[in-house]
């Protein structure tokens, strides 16, 4: 899996970092997502399926194929 993250449309939600903490952050100055890990280890890959999901701005694409 390798995640991209594009932060023109994030709004600041932070529904990705309640999720999956590990594998994604937020700017103090802001709330824009910061990615913590573009490639996270299996463990963490359905959190991050779940991120994307509920990602308010679809601002968190995935790749399965990575």
């Amino acid at each position: 899996m390798k995640i991209t993250v594009d932060e023109e449309k994030c709004c600041g939600a932070g529904q990705c970092v309640l999720i999956a903490p590990e594998v994604f952050d937020q700017r103090d100055e802001d709330g824009i997502v910061i990615l913590l890990d573009a490639a996270p280890p299996a463990d963490q890959q359905e959190l991050v399926r779940e991120s994307a999901a509920v990602c308010p701005a679809a601002a968190i694409v995935l790749s399965e194929d990575a």
